[in-house]
């Protein structure tokens, strides 16, 4: 995964014309981390991917992760004849478990978007 993941971050970096370093500091990550991922070094965490989708909503998650989907001016498979297609998921209720307090609840959209929510203090 991380080498196709670092070319797909090359990717992103040359779409929008910025410099690693500069691309760091719009997603709000410190430069030194953008150059470990692009080398290879390290693996993207949670936080980073989620600053980048926050910071380019029109970047497709799935295509950032795992190359399926399409990103901004490719075709819509992006080249991958695996093209994830959205299905409806079934309603889902959620039950939090006794005692436990969630902190944060993510949803995300077929269209690569997602909506953040964590409880009022």
């Amino acid at each position: 995964m991380n080498n196709d993941f670092v070319e797909r971050l090359k990717t992103l970096i040359d779409h929008y014309e910025l410099s690693p370093s500069l691309f760091a500091d719009r997603i709000g990550m410190q430069r030194s981390s953008i150059s470990h991922l692009l080398n290879g070094r390290n693996r993207p965490s949670l936080d980073f991917v989620m600053k980048v989708i926050k910071t380019f909503p029109e970047v497709n998650i799935y295509w950032l992760l795992n190359g399926k989907g399409s990103f901004p001016g490719q075709s819509k498979n992006g080249g991958d004849e695996d093209n994830i297609e959205a299905s409806p998921l079934p309603p889902k209720k959620i039950s939090i478990s006794e005692g436990k307090k969630p902190i944060r609840i993510v949803v995300f959209y077929e269209d690569g978007t997602f909506e953040d929510f964590e409880p009022k203090k």
